[in-house]
């Protein structure tokens, strides 16, 4: 949303605009009755306050400076009435000739004074001399030092920059390091929040000033610097002090993208709690505004609309700046805002589709404030309406032919022999590909039984283990780092990986977690981009990876490289390698050069960052480019959808695999029973034990129980967990039906014997147990 900034009062284009408000800061000594005000609805606690104007604020301030004898600000003209002054007429050579007179020759009761040169503050406080003036003004009582340094350093950008500034003559016009002296500013604002009262309202009164300076011309980076150290004050937590920091925010938010690129790379350069605070403190303010705990508090929304955005903006430099940092400065889960789980999430999907190129706000313009939760209930209910939209046609289209509607027509209908699972869902998936955006419906052919969830996610789940078998060769399981990747091995048909793209798809559409091992670059290739573009034969699936990507798939190899880019002798005679590549093909060793003529260039001290970076290319793009693009169409044939652009790789793969985040007492509260109940024996001695377990035993109960040691992305409670009674011996082990989440437990005499029982079952699952 475009907003006009506060018009100052000597600004020409202020007239006929509503200029922004901000609150006045009573001070305890303050006795006199306020100007004339404007009405500002909504106010503090207790009777609503008046509110000034800016241009009524700014008067009030200058009037009670020039009483006390102020330094009037930097850009206040000494005749403000100058434009009604009449001009003198102009003075011939002549006379200008006669009236020459050298100033040296006047006496000196006559030299009037030079205006000075415009004078920096200079401050020289140090963090000791600071604590000392606080330690002595707790011991007497007398907060004036004190005060008046608060007073002094808040009321302007040149103050605030030269209290906090490493160098305050030098420009620091560097995106590399913000300037501030970081241990200097922790300790003001730390011990601001314990200083008296007036102080805060000082320093709060500063602020207003300083952001009702009238501004010519560009910003400087000084000036930034002051937004930079401005937004940190952690006063900012209260919302009594909301007015203030919305227009902190606002002007923040309305800098220009080039003094935007300076913030992001001094915000990264933050301590990470100084960093997470600030995240903290902006998602604070959203909620609060968003569903204010005391609605009297804050101004009513109609007055305020530019509040939230102004927020999310400035949430979203830092967003920037965390995901430049390596490795991130927080997990980019803490940019999530839970609060808004509760708005209308499809409003706001629905302005960002239509209004995607207007100024109209929408927090989808912003999704990594959105949480996984909230991005999984637009993407559901967006597959849920093209469902419904393809099922539609389709009766449509059956009715105009006049033949008779069958409700079997609303789903994708996939019929398969357990004996040729692969090829039998192979072809149903081909043939029916207009179907895909239906609700998927498994049968097994010549087995009663009507699929409840329970078929479809058995077919999921055997299909996937088939396909990624060793012996399948579509996949390499790489043992260092327990990934699975796609085989490099030229085939005549890649129909078989858009099987599995597909299948990935269907799992995301159908809200079915998958036990499958990528690692996290195959999530941002799916990603590359977000929408299958228009032009068939565009380039699809290759992302820009590094060396930290392979080191994720490949640990070894990437240790190698690394070692190679870190060797300190002379890399061409020790290594003698060229710009080629060597791979193992059915028993044959083949080469493949990374660029042109690589197969003669050697690899240098001067050119191995490029022979690193075209090998890793090679191993996670190039080299598996077919199967990797067959993958990524099969996955969006299905998942087609505007709503993929609001994900982050790592979000992609939280939905198809589960999230690794386990929380076993919050299983325990989901568990249903069947033949025993919550408080007999055995029951209770399961949890003791599985309470017990360590985190890697616990992962493999679930594992055992549903079929993936990760949790679906709404957490367990979208979980259903049964353990169930079977009369059986003692003696017997557990068993689990994984296509409904279903444990088998034999009545157990005492807490040694299931211990042991359990722990053989969930430690030899694979291949066993399993129906």
């Amino acid at each position: 949303m475009n907003e006009e900034r506060p018009s100052s009062p000597g600004c020409a284009g202020g007239r006929g605009q509503e200029k922004g408000k901000l609150p006045p800061i009573v001070t305890a000594s303050a006795s006199c009755q306020p100007p004339a005000t404007t009405s500002f609805a909504g106010g503090e606690r207790g009777p609503k306050i008046q509110f000034p104007t800016f241009s009524g604020f700014i008067s009030t301030i200058n009037q009670k400076q020039v009483a006390v004898g102020g330094i009037s600000s930097p850009t206040r003209t000494a005749f403000p009435n100058a434009k009604h002054v009449r001009e003198l007429p102009p003075i011939n050579a002549d006379v200008r000739q006669k009236q020459r007179i050298s100033i040296e020759t006047l006496p000196p009761e006559m030299k009037a004074p030079l205006p000075p040169e415009p004078v920096l503050p200079i401050r020289t406080k140090t963090v000791k001399e600071f604590q000392e003036d606080v330690e002595k003004a707790k011991i007497s009582g007398d907060w004036k030092v004190v005060h008046d340094f608060y007073s002094t350093t808040f009321d302007s950008f040149l103050e605030i920059n030269a209290a906090f500034k490493q160098d305050a003559s030098a420009p620091l016009n560097t995106i590399d390091d913000p300037g501030v002296n970081v241990e200097f500013t922790n300790c003001v604002y730390e011990t601001l929040l314990n200083t008296p009262q007036d102080i805060q309202k000082t320093v709060l009164k500063g602020i207003i000033n300083s952001l009702l300076r009238e501004w010519k011309g560009p910003r400087t980076k000084d000036d930034l610097r002051a937004y930079f150290l401005l937004v940190q004050n952690p006063q900012f937590t209260s919302t009594s002090t909301y007015i203030i920091y919305a227009h902190v925010l606002r002007q923040t938010a309305t800098l220009s993208e080039a003094d935007h690129h300076f913030l992001v790379h001094w915000f990264k350069k933050l301590p990470q709690r100084r960093f997470k605070q600030l995240v903290e403190g902006l998602l604070q303010f959203v909620s609060l505004r968003l569903f204010p705990a005391k609605p009297d508090d804050l101004p009513p929304m109609a007055k305020c609309t530019w509040w939230i955005p102004s927020a999310t903006r400035v949430l979203a430099l830092l967003n920037a700046a965390n995901s430049l940092a390596n490795p991130p400065i927080i997990p980019f889960m803490d940019l999530y805002n839970s609060t808004l789980d509760h708005i209308d999430l499809m409003e706001e999907y629905h302005i960002w589709q239509c209004y995607r190129n207007s100024h109209r706000f929408s927090f989808c313009q912003f999704p990594f404030i959105l949480s996984l939760a909230a991005k999984k209930v637009i993407i559901q209910r967006d597959s849920e309406q093209q469902m419904i939209t393809v099922a539609r046609q389709s009766l449509v289209d059956k009715v105009s032919r006049r033949q008779k509607p069958d409700m079997n027509m609303i789903f994708l209908n996939i019929k398969v022999r357990r004996l040729h699972l692969v090829n039998d869902s192979l072809d149903e998936l081909t043939r029916k590909r207009a179907d895909l955006k239906k609700k998927l419906k498994v049968t097994f052919v010549g087995e009663a039984g009507l699929d409840m969830g329970g078929l479809t996610k058995e077919w999921f789940l055997l299909l996937i283990r088939q396909i990624f078998q060793p012996d399948y060769g579509m996949f390499a399981f790489q043992w260092d780092s327990r990934f699975h990747w796609f085989s490099s091995f030229k085939c005549e048909s890649y129909s078989e990986f858009r099987l599995v793209g597909a299948l990935m798809g269907l799992a995301v559409y159908n809200s079915i977690t998958l036990d499958v091992r990528f690692p996290p670059c195959c999530y941002k290739k799916l990603l590359s981009p977000p929408v299958v573009p228009g032009d068939l034969n565009a380039t699809v699936g290759v992302a820009s990876l590094t060396l930290y990507d392979l080191r994720q798939l490949m640990p070894e190899l990437a240790h190698g490289l690394t070692a190679l880019l870190n060797y300190e002798g002379n890399t061409e005679e020790e290594f003698c390698s060229t710009f080629q590549v060597f791979q193992e093909e059915f028993g044959i060793i083949k080469s493949y050069t990374l660029k042109p003529g690589g197969d003669k260039i050697p690899v240098t001290n001067q050119n191995r960052q490029e022979y690193v970076q075209l090998y890793v290319d090679f191993l996670l793009n190039k080299s598996i480019y077919k199967q990797f693009a067959a993958f990524y169409y099969g996955f969006h044939s299905v998942c087609a959808s505007n709503a993929l652009m609001l994900l982050l790789p790592e979000e992609v793969e939280i939905l198809v695999c589960g999230s690794p985040e386990l929380d076993i007492y919050a299983l325990q509260k989901i568990t249903q029973y069947e033949g025993y109940s919550k408080i007999d024996p055995t029951i209770r001695y399961f949890w003791d034990v599985v309470l017990g377990f360590g985190l890697e035993l616990q992962k493999q109960l679930l594992h055992f129980t549903t079929g993936s040691d990760r949790v679906p992305v709404g957490g367990l409670a979208d979980l259903s967990f049964k353990i169930t009674k079977i009369d059986v011996p003692t003696d017997w082990l557990p068993v689990a039906h994984t296509c409904f989440n279903q444990l088998c437990l034999p009545p157990y005499k005492n807490k040694k014997e299931l211990k042991q029982k359990l722990t053989i079952a969930i430690s030899n699952a694979e291949g066993f147990g399993l129906e």
